[in-house]
């Protein structure tokens, strides 16, 4: 009798869950604007882990501040000397990139983005897999891929401090700790406050535009971006095109997601958000060409489309923000 109650609990409360989320994205749509971005700040970032390799794994693991056990609270411990961050893009459709991204010592996805059909262009393995607070229902969607076979991916969830506090009126961290009951061996993490708007801080110091006040609000791949330059010393980022891609007069058309390849176009997406001016939108362009920089002082290599960022070029700040 006792596994048949259990399997119905669980049920229950993921029905709960779902019905909890659909009503809260419904009811408070525009929360979205209030959300920051980027790692703790690139003076954590810009200086790389010491050499341990004479002592303990355990000792050398460093704790990364700022992301937070939805169980106990504690700092998340993880450290990859290389590291493959797959976009969610449909530049991956066909380019057969699996197996060399499952041979990766960490693999790290974004939001939904499904392995299951798709593995030989994107691999199968997930080390990492970072979360928008509006992508969670997607997530649980599709929990029997995502979640029920997880149990050694480590998730981040981020989103604005409204839906994540602990108070008992966090709405997204109340499903997250429900959700944890469910399936208690998933290692649940959330960006706390404080490195939301060190995130922001980030965004203004390499753009030279307050967030809010451009009316932009940061993607999950500036958030996986900065996190991966927390805890990888080599990134190999596949799916991410350069800057100017988009603003070639042949550029190939693909779908934004490759798991929707009857979706909107990626180039077409990228555009409309960066010229956005009423609502919120992303900055796309501006964000990779803050990537672009970062690559050129740390071990970032972008592949399919294969591209390197080159010498530094005059004034890219503020070529970056006159579109911000």
């Amino acid at each position: 009798m006792k596994t048949p109650m259990r399997h119905g609990l669980a049920v229950f409360l993921l029905i709960t869950m779902c019905t909890s989320l659909l009503f809260v994205y419904m009811s408070h749509g525009g929360a979205h604007k209030e959300h920051g971005g980027a790692p703790g700040g690139q003076s954590e970032k810009s200086e790389k882990p010491t050499d341990t390799r004479d002592t303990p794994q355990k000792a050398r693991t460093p704790a990364l501040q700022g992301y937070n056990s939805i169980i106990d609270h504690k700092a998340l411990k993880m450290h990859c000397k290389n590291c493959a961050l797959v976009t969610s893009s449909g530049h991956l459709i066909g380019s057969k990139r699996g197996k060399e991204i499952d041979r990766t010592e960490c693999v790290i996805r974004m939001n939904d983005a499904p392995t299951r059909s798709f593995g030989q262009d994107v691999g199968q393995r997930t080390s990492l897999r970072v979360v928008a607070h509006s992508s969670m229902q997607r997530v649980l969607h599709r929990r029997h891929e995502l979640l029920n076979a997880s149990q050694d991916t480590v998730f981040i969830f981020w989103g604005p401090s409204s839906y994540m506090r602990r108070d008992g009126k966090g709405l997204v961290y109340n499903n997250l700790r429900l959700m944890n009951q469910v399936l208690p061996k998933l290692k649940v993490f959330i960006i706390s406050r404080q490195k939301m708007l060190q995130f922001d801080e980030l965004f203004k110091r390499e753009t030279g535009k307050d967030r809010r006040m451009s009316n932009s609000w940061l993607s999950t791949g500036w958030f996986t971006m900065a996190i991966a330059l927390e805890l990888c010393e080599r990134i190999n980022v596949y799916g991410m095109v350069a800057p100017d891609f988009c603003r070639e007069p042949y550029h190939p058309s693909v779908p934004y997601h490759y798991y929707e390849p009857s979706g909107s176009d990626e180039c077409t997406m990228y555009i409309s958000h960066e010229r956005g001016r009423r609502g919120s939108h992303h900055r796309f362009i501006t964000e990779k060409r803050v990537f672009a920089n970062w690559a050129r002082t740390f071990d970032i290599h972008f592949y399919q489309p294969n591209w390197s960022p080159g010498p530094p070029a005059a004034n890219w700040t503020a070529n970056a923000t006159r579109s911000t």
